[in-house]
């Protein structure tokens, strides 16, 4: 059962969403967002699974998008996903890429832009940068749920934004972060 808040704008009513589970299988949703690499290629972690449901023809399109920088997002088609859109966003390597919250907060704010550019209703998000990235999964969470919270009066088309946590420890984290901003 998704831990659901919603976020009352002067244009709508945002639904934001907290789950643990696999976000190749949000068949609800219209598009995931692939915590990708620079050069948008298959790999681990969120990046591997979306590429491996997606089949080889993701990695195809992906190949004129590339390369990225971190806090950038490009759009794709879902290919063999559930969703029919894929927004691929390179987030910052902790320690490396500076200012990392401003990077990272960056990747939700673009990826949010694109789905609107596309008039989408509804978006899934990974934890960007907490994997093999080395972001500190709190503060992740910080800067993720407050930028998405910042968005919200200007989000139009976006109604549902679902952060789709890969375990409970992760879904604790943004729980407890999100109740910290609300």
């Amino acid at each position: 059962m998704p831990e659901a808040n919603a976020v009352r704008t002067e244009r709508h009513e945002l639904l934001l969403e907290l789950v643990q589970g696999d976000i190749t299988r949000q068949d609800d949703i219209d598009a995931v967002v692939n915590a990708a690499n620079a050069e948008l290629r298959p790999g681990g972690g969120v990046a591997g699974a979306i590429h491996r449901t997606a089949g080889p023809g993701l990695e195809e399109e992906c190949r004129a998008l590339a390369p990225i920088d971190p806090g950038e997002a490009v759009l794709s088609s879902g290919h063999d996903l559930p969703n029919s859109w894929v927004i691929h966003t390179l987030g910052p390597v902790y320690g490396r890429d500076r200012p990392e919250a401003e990077l990272l907060g960056s990747c939700y704010r673009t990826s949010l832009r694109l789905a609107e550019e596309k008039g989408l209703g509804s978006v899934a998000f990974p934890a960007i940068s907490t994997g093999a990235f080395g972001y500190p999964p709190g503060a992740a969470a910080k800067v993720a749920l407050s930028t998405v919270l910042r968005a919200a009066p200007e989000l139009e088309s976006v109604r549902l934004v679902r952060f789709v946590l890969y375990d409970d420890e992760s879904l604790a984290i943004h729980t407890s972060a999100l109740a910290g901003l609300l």
